[in-house]
């Protein structure tokens, strides 16, 4: 992105804040072309601006997305000017403590309790009329980067036909488990990277543009077994069966059996993280940023893990296992 578009955004920042000695210091960047900045005012207040390139990035779900889960009570920022023809928003500032930075064995109970809160509020109550679908194709795209981009660009492999027809039986398996499921809004990215600790109404949530209706173990799995942070099982599994217990409760389509929600879990959670490797891989070579990289054997170990507890994964486990470790972003040739 070019400092044409900054110098841009820090004229159109100013023209709506009324204030022309605002400061603008990058804040972050994401898995995407977006990227941000913290705005700070003589006054003391800061702000995010956001710059979303148009014909890369649609600032439009966002903005209907953030008032939609505002309106319903969930920690998400607020709109305060927007420019969509050129991809600006500025938005208030929920700060930056990560949940992942705070996630430690003495806080994660209630980090997660407040999380568990938050999605049970989304699930109950965010409407999915204005969602698009969580459907087969979708399912199926995801699943094929990792195909393509982590086995077939980053690892240099030319798959067998009966190793190609392993990964079609385990994506048309998990793509049904998943279309089983009862549906629900899903934020689809509600992990410890885009959860912030703040002071009311904990967790502020962010990221949350790519809503769909889909799975209702999807965000529970994208919580829990984080690409990020890994956690024993049994922990796993306790939380889950507590969230099943609470939601059921609380009106939220979860099904009638507390086993069957752990295996939705578990083979949602196999389609996630094999369309995860496949986005880091794709991240380093057509996005230049390398740094997922080395959380790939974490996710890649959840897939095997999930494959060697159900036998209709069990082909698929073996394929994953066999594959040659590589973290590093250098090109590996054909095997």
């Amino acid at each position: 992105m070019s400092d044409d578009r900054r110098a841009a955004l820090s004229a159109w920042v100013a023209q709506a804040l009324n204030e022309s000695q605002c400061a603008l210091r990058p804040a972050s960047g994401d898995a995407s072309f977006r990227r941000y900045f913290r705005v700070y005012t003589p006054g003391g207040a800061t702000f995010i601006a956001m710059d979303a390139p148009p014909g890369k990035e649609d600032c439009r779900p966002y903005v209907r997305i953030a008032r939609a889960f505002r309106a319903i009570g969930l920690n998400v920022p607020e709109i305060i000017a927007e420019e969509l023809a050129r991809g600006f928003l500025l938005i208030t500032d929920l700060g930056d403590r990560l949940y992942l930075n705070a996630l430690n064995e003495r806080t994660v109970d209630a980090l997660y309790d407040d999380a568990l809160k938050a999605l049970l509020v989304l699930q109950r109550d965010a409407g999915t009329k204005a969602l698009p679908p969580y459907d087969e194709k979708l399912l199926h795209r995801e699943m094929e980067l990792f195909r393509e981009w982590y086995i077939g660009r980053h690892l240099g492999i030319v798959l067998s036909a009966s190793a190609h027809a392993v990964l079609d039986r385990a994506f048309r398996g998990l793509a049904a488990a998943a279309l089983e499921q009862p549906r629900v809004a899903v934020h689809r990215d509600y992990h410890s990277r885009n959860l912030l600790l703040t002071d009311a109404n904990n967790p502020g949530i962010l990221d949350f543009q790519d809503a769909v209706v889909g799975p209702v173990t999807y965000d529970l799995v994208s919580l829990l077994r984080d690409c990020y942070i890994a956690w024993p099982r049994e922990r796993v599994e306790s939380w889950a069966r507590e969230y099943f217990t609470k939601a059921r409760g609380a009106g939220v389509p979860v099904g009638d059996d507390a086993g069957g929600f752990l295996r939705w879990l578990d083979l949602t959670g196999a389609q996630r993280h094999l369309k995860a490797v496949g986005i880091f891989a794709r991240l380093n070579y057509r996005d230049a940023k390398p740094d997922y990289l080395g959380d790939v054997p974490r996710v890649l170990s959840y897939v095997i893990d999930v494959s060697q507890r159900y036998s209709e994964l069990h082909e698929l486990g073996a394929l994953v296992a066999g594959l040659p470790a590589k973290t590093d972003h250098t090109t590996a040739g054909p095997a």
